[in-house]
């Protein structure tokens, strides 16, 4: 009976951790991560520094082991290696991310404040914001799931051009700690703790309607083609051709529009390949009908013998996008010359890409500068955001077929979301085999494509001009405000 009862707090902790996921796409239900969080928050108050630490590596555990589960199929289905391989790769990462929460919860049982609710409404969502934030770029960043993305769909998204995806995490965590105070307390402190938590919720309202920018110019019409190669397909050479003419030919379906996209690495040849008998001829083709195309491809440079993971415009021949956040153990190794021989079972990239640099010349289509992304850059908010305010709209292409039929498309597509609500900029996404879609400046999806289908997506796009607070300061106000927040509690905790 003892041990029972000594072990309910790992196992709340452990299915805490899982109902985040739970708020975020596909699933959506935006409420879980709420009470997920402020169970944590009781769960570390009280704890010893062991407790806290262990107690936070499992709701990280329950966190990622649901959210990221899917990495495995990346590794097992097209990196060629073992089944359990691949899922034992996949524990490893889930345990790193863990250990965020982990150090999370150290730190607040170190330097806990006396009083509760100084504990739930200050400590905890500044700590929490931090983690996520540390999290970001550590060893280059792994932004995944941070709980901000849960309310894409709730009146708290209104934060999110003033503070972006941290911000709207930090006032989530004040959220579910207010949540755990009010179930707590009594009287008077309950009051006063629904209040402020009204106030908040209310006050995001008027956050919503507001717009920091405006329209520029006329509305024009884009497509986005999404080809659906299969990835065990796309790069052999017999299968190039084919798929050439599937782009060709669903393009041509499209011609009243003023903009073309396709998706990452949709040609899957070399620029220089391409560049004279096919690119050529397609981009006067289309400047005959008034048509900007922007797609994803290989660029080699043979003097330097560099590999990059490009996009170009054919409205400025010659000038490329360079991917800048390249996936580590996917288009790099890092450390190769340490580690090459230590991973040989991994199905770890030959040749390595060569990153972009951080301030390259935008790219021109439709008649307006456009901010460009590959992939898995989508999900850096603080660098998308170099691109603007000159960029009147933004551009993402991916090649989400290396996820197959899991979670990472939508919780991908849901990232899109928010960085065109940071930004208030109309976002198309492009991808190989789904989900392709056009999202307005509010982040709400004005159409999108099925799954593993090929198909066109079209909407009206109109440019934006203007920046928001997030684009002008990005996340360092919420950096510097948990910090002081934290340093604050953690003053009064060595005072007493």
């Amino acid at each position: 009976m003892k041990s029972a009862l000594g072990s309910w707090p790992w196992l709340a902790a452990l299915l805490a951790g899982a109902l985040v996921p739970l708020g975020m796409a596909p699933f959506g239900w935006y409420l879980l991560p709420f009470p997920a969080l402020a169970v944590l928050a009781l769960l570390l108050w009280h704890a010893t520094t062991r407790q806290a630490f262990v107690r936070g590596w499992l709701f990280g555990l329950g966190e990622f082991g649901v959210g990221v589960s899917w990495v495995y199929i990346s590794i097992y289905k097209y990196g060629n290696a073992s089944l359990p391989l691949s899922i034992a790769t996949m524990l490893l990462l889930v345990m790193y991310l863990a250990l965020f929460p982990a150090l999370m919860g150290w730190v607040l049982a170190r330097w806990r404040p006396r009083r509760f609710g100084r504990f739930l409404l200050i400590a905890f969502p500044a700590a929490w914001a931090l983690s996520e934030w540390l999290r970001s770029w550590l060893f280059t960043g792994f932004p995944w799931l941070n709980l901000g993305y849960s309310q894409i769909d709730t009146p708290l998204a209104g934060f999110a051009p003033l503070a972006g995806v941290y911000g709207v995490g930090l006032v989530t965590a004040f959220s579910a700690g207010a949540l755990a105070l009010a179930t707590t307390a009594t009287g008077r402190a309950r009051w006063l703790t629904l209040t402020a938590l009204a106030a908040l919720w209310l006050a995001a309202w008027p956050l919503n309607q507001y717009r920091w920018t405006q329209p520029e110019g006329a509305a024009f019409t884009a497509t986005l083609v999404q080809g659906n190669i299969p990835q065990a397909l796309k790069w052999q050479p017999e299968q190039q051709r084919a798929t050439l003419d599937r782009y060709l030919a669903l393009t041509r379906e499209h011609l009243d529009s003023a903009l073309i996209v396709w998706p990452e690495t949709a040609i899957p040849a070399f620029y220089d390949q391409v560049a004279v008998d096919f690119l050529a001829p397609l981009r006067s083709e289309l400047q005959a009908q008034g048509v900007s195309l922007v797609t994803g491809i290989p660029v080699l440079d043979r003097q330097r013998w560099r590999y990059y993971n490009a996009v170009i415009s054919l409205e400025t021949p010659g000038q490329f996008y360079y991917k800048r956040h390249l996936v580590p153990f996917g288009e790099y190794l890092p450390l190769r010359d340490w580690l090459a021989g230590v991973l040989s079972f991994l199905p770890v990239p030959q040749a390595d890409f060569s990153a972009g640099g951080a301030h390259q010349p935008l790219l021109h289509a439709a008649g307006y500068p456009v901010g460009a992304s590959i992939c898995y850059e989508v999900a850096f908010g603080e660098e998308l955001i170099a691109t603007l305010p000159q960029a009147a709209y933004l551009i993402n292409v991916s090649n989400d077929a290396w996820f197959g039929d899991s979670l990472a498309p939508p919780q991908h597509e849901e990232m899109a979301r928010m960085r065109a609500r940071e930004t208030e900029r109309y976002l198309l996404r492009a991808t190989n085999t789904g989900i392709s879609a056009i999202m307005d400046e509010a982040g709400r999806i004005l159409v999108r494509s099925p799954q593993f289908e090929e198909a066109t997506v079209t909407h009206s796009v109109q440019p934006r001009r203007g920046a928001t607070p997030y684009v002008r300061w990005g996340n360092w106000p919420v950096v510097i405000l948990s910090g002081a927040l934290l340093a604050l509690v953690a003053g009064f905790a060595r005072r007493r």
